[in-house]
């Protein structure tokens, strides 16, 4: 598995290797309802159902509302989902991707190296009439050994240091970047110097990623240049992800070098009345 992606034909296809992929599905909504609904009304042949806010992050509190999982805790779900060291895995969400990503970093930081997002994700998959399934699997226990440390990560002084000496994009949708609303967090605003970059403009209207070279456009218009550190967040460090996912589609970074998640992301920051805020479509 070379790509970060993988298509529906792609993925049907792999079910008849020797050593076919661990399906994950980790639909989810900010507001709810749980994804495990979703994923009890259909899901594909075999996949395995992973939470997000239970086995893919840690308690919420001052580190933010999804903070980075304890390592025993995350291997145990892994394990438990049929993830094994020697098999690829494939995660999707709903549609966009932009939850599947953080499955996705998330095996790459506890040391996976084969893991690909479903390109379109469930309403892909089901919109070309696959096949789908309310079975819920029973997978062999897998063997998966989780080693943190395989993504690079930013604590509040890393972000504020990349937004000033490298890019530090904010993956959260315009209006709460600019600080009109904030539904969640403590205050509104994005961290000074941090440019927007909404995780929205990483796919088209049917949910599946843009080309390699529109993402690469993209994100050279939004100041990236070679040899410039990258990093991104978000709300609480699970769209950020899709930022990370889509530098290295567009061949900006790459798995040997990928760009920085700021995990704690807005909901750390904010809880912070010493830290600064700004606010408006500037950087600050």
């Amino acid at each position: 598995m070379t790509s970060p992606l993988v298509s529906c034909a792609e993925l049907a296809a792999s079910s008849a290797d020797v050593n076919p992929p661990v399906v994950l599905d980790v639909r989810w909504r900010l507001g709810g309802p749980p994804g495990r609904e979703d994923y009890d009304r259909g899901h594909l042949p075999d996949a395995v159902y992973l939470d997000l806010d239970t086995e893919l992050a840690g308690p919420p509190g001052v580190a933010g509302r999804h903070p980075l999982p304890d390592a025993d805790t995350v291997q145990r779900a892994l394990r438990a989902a049929g993830v094994r060291a020697d098999r690829p895995v494939v995660v999707y969400d709903a549609d966009n991707g932009s939850i599947a990503a953080r499955a996705w970093w998330l095996l790459r930081w506890a040391g996976h190296g084969q893991v690909a997002v479903l390109d379109g994700g469930y309403a892909a998959w089901s919109g070309q009439s696959r096949p789908v399934s309310t079975v819920v699997p029973e997978p062999e226990q897998g063997d998966f050994t989780v080693r943190p440390g395989g993504m690079p990560v930013l604590d509040a002084a890393g972000a504020a240091g990349r937004a000033r000496d490298g890019v530090l994009f904010d993956a959260r949708a315009p209006e709460r970047y600019r600080g009109d609303v904030e539904p969640i967090d403590a205050r509104a605003g994005h961290i000074p110097g941090a440019v927007n970059a909404p995780f929205a403009g990483h796919v088209g209207a049917d949910g599946r990623w843009r080309p390699s070279a529109t993402l690469a456009e993209r994100f050279a218009a939004l100041g990236v240049v070679e040899g410039r550190p990258v990093g991104a967040y978000c709300g609480s460090g699970v769209t950020a992800a899709s930022v990370v996912l889509a530098l290295e589609v567009a061949g900006v970074t790459s798995a040997a070098a990928p760009a920085d998640l700021y995990v704690g992301s807005w909901s750390e920051w904010s809880g912070d009345p010493g830290r600064p805020v700004a606010t408006g479509s500037d950087p600050g």
